[in-house]
């Protein structure tokens, strides 16, 4: 029932995703969000946002950002990351990640998603056909729809690790 929702990963953080591995498996383009997967929600890039980017275009990766935030949001954010974006993308419908795979001359074989969000962010790469990563909130301070929705989030969770601890048996 809720398997649609599941992630193909769940990790603690952006920040400790393997993305060399992920590049010798080849993987040549990510989708990333931005609020709580990059930075706490509203905040500028952070250093260790823009090192991330640096390491990423070392490795080969296109990264793009895919926000359902306004432009004003995105584009400050992207000052220092320097990478194709799509703002306002009204996730989960997936015509701006396909938009962003466009962008980025990348396929759904060769692209990964990064997000904090299930029925946002990993719903809407799912249904588009794409390796989806979920991670932890960096920071628990949302707005109140989102704040709601993680209470949903839990529930789903509980059944996806209860899934993946009985596949593991």
């Amino acid at each position: 029932m809720f398997n649609m929702f599941f992630p193909d990963e769940y990790v603690a953080s952006t920040y400790v995703i393997p993305f060399e591995e992920l590049y010798e498996k080849g993987y040549r383009a990510i989708i990333f969000d931005i609020d709580n997967t990059l930075v706490p929600h509203g905040h500028a890039a952070s250093g260790r946002a823009t090192k991330l980017f640096t390491r990423l275009k070392e490795i080969g990766f296109s990264c793009c950002l895919l926000s359902n935030n306004k432009e004003p949001r995105v584009q400050k954010f992207n000052e220092q990351i320097k990478v194709e974006y799509i703002h306002s993308a009204r996730k989960p419908s997936t015509k701006n990640y396909l938009a962003a795979m466009k962008k980025m001359g990348s396929t759904k074989k060769t692209t990964i998603f990064v997000g904090d969000q299930l029925f946002t962010d990993v719903w809407g790469a799912k249904r588009a056909g794409l390796y989806n990563i979920l991670v932890q909130p960096i920071h628990p301070k949302e707005e109140i729809q989102i704040v709601l929705k993680r209470y949903l989030e839990k529930i789903v969770l509980h059944f996806y690790k209860k899934h993946n601890n009985q596949k593991a048996k």
